[in-house]
């Protein structure tokens, strides 16, 4: 037989991920000749053999490629005939309009985890310990390719043995390019005074272990930026961190150091110990077990606890098992309430030194800043709260090619998305807009994000709300551009997500019941219960929610208990004086609420759904006022009484929703005593067959079966968890989110589809 050539372009998550290397020792094995190498557009390959074994290397690629990998396209055609001495890999080569997919930080591997604790090995308790198939990648890179130069690691200056591993392509550190070792690599410290050390290497483990046996707070300089950490088990230390932070209720993250610790606290599950001990190691939210140890401070008024697995050697060499020492930490965001994940030293020493007691620090710069991420399960399978480290910067693959657009985001829980060909890349969480350290963030991930992909926008999207910090930002963006600007309506952007999420055909109809808190109408008032049809380019909006009066606007978000009048007012029902939110509140503040929803003062009008689920909250007794978004719905949600399956009316008006038989209901149940328990299961249940009923409708006028649920509102697992099999026993295709969360996180994403199509019909 004669040999032939090939040319082999890859396209996909493919550097940074061990992928030369398995190429060259398959290429070895085959016995064929040639070359690989990075590109900034993938990887590529020359390739010389007999047929059959270049038949073999192929089928080798697409099957048998390195955990990390993630192959979109394989390009191959067969060229002249070139003749090679050896199989090599080559040095990388840029073109400065090539992109690529960069790969997520990912958690310590197996293998390194066991030479972290190996005494006869050279890293033994080295906290930066890493190979290609772990440690950090998306927080460390500067520019594409990604080689060792491109990242915070370039003035690690690698010692002969590091070398030798990192140029060894039978090495699994071949080009692993966060590599380093006690001798040449990033080091740590413990500062007690701030920017002194007092301690280093594993003498600063060792003293910060022991402040956290003292109850003392921790920050942590971690992998995407800092944390911090006290004993979950010491309620004086919990709370204390509560009161520095200024963070009344909101749960706590917590981290324990394996599997079997963890299941002490909740309910796990062999999809929970999968998803914990993946590559990508999130915050897990799981059903807590009772009579636990833990602070009661962690976590108050939830039945869900959110833990993680140690995800860096740091991590493992602070939670090592020990008598004395606590079995869980604290894991919590370092930051102050609402601002960005602090990554840089002197920010951390500045901000967190009123919090933390002592600072462990080490010197590996983060480039860019990333939050943990939280999933949560719905039907064993993962469903995402927050999307962030491990999984982005990991782009959705469209079905067909779209032009290069960017879209702004939401005010709340904000993503932007930029798209490139068949590739929609969102970013990490970037959080709250209501102040400039966001929003300086926000702009400078995405001017970050277009040099790292080579993105130019040729349009823009946002959200329809002229009040966003993030619409603004667009439409400023748009005239200094001079771009095309579309703007997006917020329900319409979550019903466009969740359909490019399933690949579905971007044009194709389908019905949304579209579930949230807040989000601006086309008629100018609140929406967020909405039961749309519509597709990428347009939508309509075939019911809603009963539109309800907001009198003070985020004050009466804040408080429930106005919320819970409010829609009594609205129903015209009676503000009996033993309901609670009816003591709650003071005489005066009562006569306030009734002018202001008498004369229209500062009122507006919302047909929200988690509006809804507040007012229920407060008129049974449950959440009178919040601390954190939600509070009220999810403190509702956790009373649920899961054997109780009974539910109750509403009516279909027209276009309207009409809960007024529901409110009834509810307050029959209270005057009857019943339980708040079976009160919130009933009403969820009520929710769930409510959506049935919908979908009924949406089939019989409209001859569609496919259901998209997304908003806020449908982080709900009890919710989810009642709506989903009565769907599909009534043969509908529920859809739900995997990729992106269900909140406004994923509004981005929707909103760069809508705007590409749209730009798209402007062009042709």
């Amino acid at each position: 037989m004669t040999p032939i050539s090939r040319h082999i372009h890859i396209n996909g998550i493919v550097q940074g991920v061990g992928f030369r290397p398995f190429v060259y020792n398959l290429a070895k094995s085959l016995g064929l000749t040639g070359w690989v190498r990075n590109s900034a557009s993938g990887v590529d390959i020359k390739v010389s053999g007999l047929s059959p074994e270049l038949d073999a290397f192929l089928d080798a690629i697409q099957h048998q490629a390195p955990p990390l990998a993630q192959i979109d396209t394989i390009e191959t055609r067969t060229i002249t005939t070139l003749e090679f001495d050896d199989f090599k890999i080559v040095h990388s080569q840029d073109m400065p309009s090539d992109f690529i997919p960069v790969s997520p930080d990912m958690a310590v591997c197996g293998d390194c985890r066991a030479e972290l604790f190996d005494n006869n090995d050279r890293r033994y308790r080295y906290p930066f310990i890493n190979c290609t198939n772990c440690g950090p990648r998306f927080s460390i890179i500067k520019e594409i390719p990604y080689d060792r130069p491109n990242t915070t690691m370039a003035a690690f200056e690698l010692c002969p043995d590091c070398r030798s591993e990192y140029e060894n392509p039978q090495d699994r550190r071949f080009h692993a390019q966060p590599i380093a070792c006690p001798l040449c690599g990033p080091e740590i410290w413990l500062e007690m005074e701030l920017g002194e050390r007092a301690n280093e290497q594993e003498g600063a483990i060792q003293a910060a272990r022991q402040l956290l046996r003292e109850g003392k707070i921790l920050a942590i300089k971690g992998l995407g930026g800092f944390h911090l950490a006290c004993d979950a088990t010491n309620p004086a230390a919990v709370a204390r961190l509560r009161q520095r932070k200024q963070r009344p209720a909101k749960p706590f993250a917590l981290m324990a150091f394996d599997l079997q610790t963890i299941k002490r606290y909740v309910r796990l599950t062999p999809a929970a110990e999968k998803l914990l001990t993946s590559p990508q190691a999130p915050i897990l939210l799981m059903p807590a077990r009772f009579g636990s140890d833990l602070a009661e401070d962690v976590a108050p008024g939830n039945n869900k606890l959110g833990f993680m697995l140690p995800y860096t050697p740091l991590h493992l060499l602070l939670l090592e098992p020990e008598d004395g020492f606590p079995s869980v930490l604290v894991m919590t965001s370092g930051n102050r309430a609402e601002e960005p994940v602090i990554h840089q030293d002197q920010v951390a020493r500045d901000k967190l030194a009123d919090i933390a007691d002592a600072f462990l620090m080490h010197n590996r710069p983060i480039q860019r800043r990333i939050d943990d991420s939280v999933f949560t399960l719905v039907e064993d399978q993962p469903y995402p709260i927050r999307r962030a480290r491990g999984f982005a910067p990991n782009p959705i693959r469209l079905t067909q090619p779209v032009p290069q657009v960017l879209a702004a985001g939401p005010q709340m829980k904000n993503t932007f998305c930029l798209t490139r060909d068949k590739y929609a890349f969102i970013s990490h969480y970037i959080g709250e807009m209501e102040n400039w350290e966001t929003f300086q963030d926000y702009q400078q991930s995405i001017r970050d994000y277009q040099r790292l992909f080579r993105i130019q926008p040729e349009a823009i999207g946002y959200d329809h709300h002229p009040d966003y910090m993030a619409t603004r930002y667009a439409q400023q963006r748009a005239l200094t551009d001079q771009l095309p600007a579309f703007p997006v309506q917020h329900h319409h952007a979550h019903l466009a997500a969740c359909l490019v999420e399933h690949g579905l055909d971007p044009l194709e109809s389908i019905a949304g019941l579209i579930f949230d808190g807040t989000g601006y109408g086309l008629d100018g008032t609140i929406w967020g219960g909405e039961v749309l049809v519509g597709n990428s380019l347009d939508f309509s909006r075939v019911f809603s929610l009963k539109p309800l009066p907001l009198p003070g606007g985020d004050l009466t978000i804040s408080k429930p208990a106005r919320m819970a009048l409010s829609t009594l007012w609205a129903y015209h029902l009676p503000w009996l004086g033993n309901l609670a939110p009816v003591q709650a509140l003071s005489a005066l503040e009562r006569t306030v609420l009734q002018t202001q929803l008498e004369q229209q003062v500062n009122t507006s009008m919302t047909s929200s759904m988690g509006r809804l689920f507040d007012a229920v909250s407060a008129l049974i007794g449950v959440r009178m006022e919040i601390s954190y978004e939600a509070q009220a719905a999810i403190e509702l949600e956790a009373l649920a009484d899961e054997a109780e399956l009974g539910y109750y009316p509403w009516r279909l008006e027209g276009s309207q929703i009409d809960m007024r038989a529901t409110l009834e209901a509810i307050l029959e149940d209270l005057a009857k005593d019943e339980t708040q328990a079976v009160i919130s299961a009933r009403f969820h249940n009520t929710i769930a067959h409510l959506s049935l009923a919908i979908a009924k409708v949406i089939r019989e006028r409209y001859k569609i079966n496919r259901m998209a649920l997304s908003g806020g509102v449908w982080q709900n697992g009890y919710l989810l968890r009642r709506t989903l099999p009565l769907l599909r026993n009534a043969g509908f295709e529920p859809l739900v989110h995997r990729f992106t969360p269900p909140n406004d996180e994923c509004i981005s994403l929707g909103q760069a589809v809508i705007t590409a199509y749209r730009y798209k019909n402007i062009k042709e």
